[in-house]
């Protein structure tokens, strides 16, 4: 039995969604929440730091921040070898990070089209397009991954690993096609066709499960989240923290920063989700400073390690 859903009105509907103002409404809302509660507690908030005591954390908590953008950029070699694309040098590492700092440039786009260009005069189109794509899938997995330890506190947190099963050989089409979907704008910015023909024909995926690339982008989530657990510890010395539930509620949050195009980086989205999560558990100004210092450090890290990429690309212009 077939079911038509052309003419049922609520699927009318659906198809007039606007999902791109959806995502703009929510990105805008999520800045107002959090300039919200950061006015609301500026009376608390001093960022005053004692570098002499605090100096040593605060580095820390860059280097893992550091760490993190090379892990990410290991993970997306290994995307690429596992579409069958083979490398010997670190050169798609190093051009990972140095155009890392693209996805704070609104369009939310560039950094997959830098890559996608380089990708694609080493190898073919397909390998190139599809590659960019997944990435971002990748890291959701893995975020999805280490939020759902949260099953110690809930069970409804196992459907977070649902998005791993379609990480193999036969499903990523799936999602390549969906995110292809989503991505319109990439398509449309590189002028490529999207068929499932092209995929087979030119990918050669050379395992079942990308284990090592998965591996590597939960190192990433957790060097994230390393980062931010040691800013936060620079100014709440109070030892009730739950390690897992802090574990948890900022994956969830990165998460929704990344699939919210509109937010360059996630900047705001997971700011306001982690403010919404953490709830009372922390205090409002202590969790205020810390995000605005760990936004600081992780975001001057991706410009420290894409500063070559930037004077070059203005040197060109001038």
């Amino acid at each position: 039995m077939r079911f038509n859903t052309r003419n049922q009105p609520y699927f009318k509907f659906l198809k007039k969604i606007n999902l791109g103002c959806l995502k703009s409404i929510f990105f805008i809302s999520s800045l107002l929440y959090f300039c919200i509660y950061f006015f609301y507690n500026i009376e608390q908030i001093s960022f005053d730091i004692d570098f002499k005591r605090n100096g040593i954390n605060l580095s820390l908590s860059f280097l893992f921040c550091v760490l993190s953008i090379y892990l990410n950029a290991y993970a997306w070699k290994y995307i690429v070898k596992w579409f069958g694309k083979e490398f010997k040098s670190n050169n798609l590492v190093s051009f990972y990070v140095l155009t890392n700092i693209l996805k704070y440039v609104p369009g939310g786009i560039w950094h997959f089209v830098e890559r996608f260009n380089f990708i694609k005069k080493i190898s073919n189109t397909q390998i190139a397009l599809y590659s960019t794509l997944i990435e971002p899938y990748f890291m959701l997995s893995g975020s999805f991954l280490l939020a759902s330890l949260g099953l110690i506190f809930s069970p409804i947190y196992f459907f977070l690993i649902f998005p791993l099963v379609f990480l193999n050989r036969k499903l990523i089409y799936l999602v390549l096609e969906r995110i292809g979907a989503l991505k319109g704008k990439v398509f449309k910015v590189l002028r490529l066709p999207n068929s499932k023909g092209q995929f087979e024909e030119r990918i050669n995926v050379v395992s079942f499960f990308p284990s090592r690339a998965l591996f590597l982008e939960i190192g990433f989530v957790l060097s994230k989240f390393i980062g931010f657990y040691i800013c936060l510890n620079s100014f709440y010395t109070s030892n009730t923290l739950n390690i897992i539930f802090l574990l948890v509620i900022f994956s969830l949050s990165w998460s929704i920063g990344l699939v919210v195009p509109a937010a360059p980086g996630g900047v705001g989205v997971f700011e306001a989700c982690l403010l919404l999560f953490v709830g009372k558990s922390i205090p409002e100004h202590i969790i205020l400073i810390s995000l605005v210092y760990f936004r600081v450090i992780s975001t001057s890290a991706d410009l420290l390690l894409s500063l070559p990429f930037l004077i070059r690309k203005v040197s060109k212009k001038i």
